[in-house]
């Protein structure tokens, strides 16, 4: 299957398949030496006034912007980054999806969330933590690519399939001089229930 093609009104990606295998696995590559010990600033979750990055090419480190995303496109993945450009990268849970889906159709607390009609997610499964990193063209909706649990973005990213038992955590966005920013913290819990 070429990159980008499309499997039963999921639309794939080898590069992302494939990071969304590194990134299942990353939770145990990254044990801390210990416990208590407090998260670096890459580790540390997103924090209002951070922006994003673009995890991937064209854009890859640029920062995102509504007009990056297509309108009712695949989501993209990105990582904030604080005001001085340290990427918080140092955790699989802080990845997060970008969603442009306009602001006809999203309820009430998805649109108080959004900004130039974008949406943000955690990109992890609240199933079994696998990345959610696929497209249903069919739902318009966002997909794990490990069990299939499906997402719908417009209403709080609620699971309308598969067996995730939880939406995906929310991120509050603003926008700043057409900049995505984060406005809030996570709304939600963050990873599956293996985690």
């Amino acid at each position: 299957m070429a990159d980008g093609g499309e499997f039963g009104g999921v639309q794939l990606c080898r590069r992302q398949a494939m990071f969304g295998a590194a990134l299942a696995l990353s939770p145990l590559l990254s044990i801390r030496a210990r416990a208590d010990d407090p998260p670096d600033e890459t580790e540390k979750r997103p924090q209002p006034g951070d922006h994003f990055v673009f995890l991937t090419e064209p854009k890859k480190d640029q920062p995102a912007r509504a007009e990056d995303l297509e309108l009712g496109g695949t989501q993209l993945q990105a990582y904030p980054a604080d005001p001085k450009g340290l990427v918080r990268d140092g955790s699989p849970l802080n990845l997060v999806l970008l969603a442009r889906v306009g602001n006809d159709g999203l309820d009430e607390e998805t649109r108080k969330r959004s900004a130039d009609g974008v949406v943000a997610y955690s990109a992890i499964c609240t199933h079994q933590a696998c990345p959610v990193n696929q497209w249903s063209t069919e739902k318009l909706a966002m997909v794990c690519s490990c069990h299939g649990s499906t997402y719908d973005p417009k209403n709080g990213a609620k699971v309308i399939f598969g067996p995730a038992p939880l939406p995906l955590a929310a991120l509050p966005l603003k926008s700043e001089n057409g900049v995505l920013t984060v406005a809030g913290l996570f709304v939600g819990r963050v990873g599956g229930q293996t985690d």
